[in-house]
């Protein structure tokens, strides 16, 4: 051991290999340049400075040195004006103010200086002193141009080299930041990451649960590239681009992850706001060197997360010009997907969530040949993602998957991951073991409602209000054969609500008038409970008014279920109404919605107070219970109620559609 720890303390000492070719050699940086050229400048100025001449005037040139015989002669600076006057070298002690600053008798001067009014002006009283003064005889009168060199060669350069600087650095500033490379010529290239063979992405189709129709579209086109003959031969043409529309959260830049993990080939990705920069010029430069790189690479994928940042149809841009640096993007762009031969290999992959606002030119067969849409997950869907976030998780026996995915029904993805992660940390809080059924429900409710505040201070007679307020929605819901499900009431402040009363919607495709009209219905119990129990309302209905105002409007104005408008609908898919000043109906019209949604929000109110008083003991025996436990189930209402007469029929519907958790807030 020892032998050999001394063969390795000798190689130390071997040159390197091939002479010292192996070894690198520092980077140059450019930055040296100035700092070298700073310290040549002050060193110039530092070393080569001479002592400066003392300001005097011609009376005491006249009346003491002359006069003393002490001049050894004038020099006229003509383009400043400046005469220098050299006094004589054993004369210069006799001056006190040369003496302090620091003139000696070596020094080849000036040592005094003043200016003139006019050259003429001067040389007369120099003839005029060389005449009267016996001293001023033998004194010399010289001319001369003084250029300051280094001055102006300095004042000519330094802003020329700080712009340059400063270009530089942003530059560089900026290229970093995009994740380009340092130099400022690198600003138009793309910014897109590669990710090959010798990446190590970990995310492979196995981690993107549900979706099955989606990810068989995603997996279809990565079988494009591993095995292009199998669907070329027959003359079919591999699809040149694919775009991933739904909502946020869905799992569409996991899929994305998915397919660089899947495929064997280069997998090139950037987000849509990379192309955009402050330069005009620089999007549309990057669009071309992406492209570029990506035939090179061929075969090969293309993704472009939130592509709306650069693909807003023309025209609708928010400001108001005609033609901005986005749009010459778009142009690029579309100009370089319409470029390609056929089968080059090349697929282009883009995700949005606002493809409505998407140019129809973008969105045309030969650019992107498919839209797959990545809708909310269904029950099983989220059961199957929800085994998929609880893997790392440790995991009490009570915890039914089935049942947590029951209780979500509107969560995407990225919420079911939330819901996970959020009670695993409220375990932890509570200094449990394991994660328990209790948790996820208690994440549920901190995601959908907010944070727990029971330390707000709320008077007694406001308590009472708000208790009767949410008894309301629970009675007129559970007396409606429309309402949603009701899964509790609380009194107990969560967020900006002072209560609640949490449902479970029913998941359906389609929704009628009846079922509408219930549930508006059950959104004022609250308002109407307010007014009967204590004869005066209050501003704890506002979130309840906002919600039948709207639901009412969209019934008359989008849905056709007003008798009296007709099956009309003003609403416009295509989002052309979102950059119109008016509105697609006539003032009468407007007049005659307005008295529609009035009258619907009205009978809502009016069925809902008949309900509470039809059941008014009830409804008292209900808010007592919420005063006393400040929580509630629906256990507790089937027992004051009784069962719901619904309850068997809405079990044998198939659930389907999906809509948020409701939560009516006081």
């Amino acid at each position: 051991m020892a032998e050999n720890k001394e063969n390795k303390k000798d190689n130390f000492n071997f040159p390197p290999i091939g002479g010292g070719k192996n070894i690198k050699t520092p980077r140059f940086n450019g930055y040296w340049i100035f700092l070298l050229s700073a310290l040549i400048i002050i060193g110039f100025n530092f070393f080569g400075m001479k002592t400066e001449p003392v300001k005097t005037n011609w009376q005491e040139v006249k009346t003491k040195m002359l006069a003393k015989g002490n001049v050894e002669k004038f020099i006229v600076v003509t383009n400043t004006g400046q005469v220098n006057v050299f006094i004589k070298p054993e004369k210069i002690q006799d001056y006190s103010q040369l003496i302090s600053k620091g003139f000696k008798n070596y020094d080849r001067g000036p040592q005094f200086t003043f200016a003139i009014g006019s050259l003429e002006g001067f040389e007369k009283n120099v003839a005029d002193a060389q005449q009267n003064i016996p001293g001023a005889a033998g004194i010399t009168l010289e001319y001369e141009k003084e250029y300051d060199g280094w001055g102006s060669l300095i004042n000519f350069l330094f802003p020329i080299v700080l712009i340059l600087f400063i270009w530089i650095f942003f530059f560089r500033k900026m290229s970093r930041g995009a994740g380009g490379g340092s130099g400022i010529f690198n600003v138009g290239k793309s910014q897109a990451k590669l990710f090959d063979k010798e990446s190590n992405i970990k995310i492979t189709f196995k981690d993107v649960a549900g979706l099955a129709e989606a990810k068989q579209e995603v997996e279809e086109i990565v079988s494009f590239l591993k095995s292009p003959d199998k669907y070329t031969k027959l003359g079919g043409k591999i699809p040149k681009g694919a775009l991933l529309v739904g909502p946020p959260g869905t799992g569409k830049t996991l899929m994305a992850k998915a397919m660089a993990g899947e495929a064997n080939v280069p997998f090139f990705s950037m987000s849509g706001s990379d192309f955009v920069e402050m330069f005009v010029g620089v999007g549309a430069s990057r669009v071309r060197d992406l492209f570029k790189q990506a035939k090179e690479k061929a075969p090969c994928i293309i993704f472009i997360d939130e592509i709306d940042a650069i693909g807003r149809a023309r025209g609708k841009n928010p400001n108001m010009g005609s033609n901005d640096e986005r749009e010459n993007t778009l142009n690029q762009l579309l100009t370089e997907m319409d470029g390609f031969e056929t089968n080059s290999g090349v697929i282009i992959l883009a995700a949005t969530n606002r493809a409505d606002i998407l140019d129809s030119a973008l969105l045309r067969a030969g650019r992107f040949d498919r839209q797959i849409y990545v809708d909310l997950p269904e029950l099983k869907d989220r059961e199957d993602i929800f085994k998929v976030h609880v893997k790392p998780l440790k995991l009490a026996e009570d915890v039914d998957i089935s049942f947590l995915a029951k209780q979500t029904p509107g969560f995407s993805g990225a919420d079911i991951a939330n819901v996970a992660n959020e009670a695993a940390l409220i375990a932890a809080r509570k200094d449990k073991n394991a994660v328990e059924k209790q948790d996820f429900l208690d994440a549920i409710d901190r995601i959908v409602g907010g944070l727990e505040n029971r330390n707000k201070v709320i008077k007694v007679n406001e308590k009472k209000t708000i208790a009767y307020h949410e008894a309301g929605h629970a009675t007129v819901s559970w007396l409606l054969q429309h309402a949603h499900p009701l899964l509790k009431v609380t009194i107990v402040p969560r967020g900006k609500a002072l209560g609640a009363a949490w449902y479970l919607p029913q998941e359906r495709q389609i929704t009628t008038k009846e079922q509408l009209l219930d549930q508006m219905c059950s959104v004022l119990g609250g308002r109407a409970a307010e007014e009967l129990t204590f004869g005066q309302i209050s501003t704890g209905a506002q979130n309840d008014l906002e919600k039948a105002t709207k639901q009412a409007y969209a019934m008359v104005t989008i849905f056709g279920m007003s008798e009296k408008i007709g099956n009309l609908s003003y609403y416009d898919s295509s989002g052309q109404s979102d950059f119109s000043f008016t509105k697609p109906y006539s003032e009468k019209t407007a007049e005659l919605i307005d008295s529609e949604v009035k009258e619907l929000v009205e009978n809502a109110y009016t069925q809902a107070k008949a309900l509470l008083k039809q059941h008014q003991g009830q409804h008292k025996q209900v808010a007592e219970l919420l005063l006393e436990r400040e929580v509630i189930f629906s256990d507790d209402l089937e027992r004051i109620l009784g069962k719901r007469p619904w309850k068997e029929e809405e079990e044998e519907e198939t659930p389907q559609t999906e809509t948020p958790p409701a939560e009516e807030q006081q």
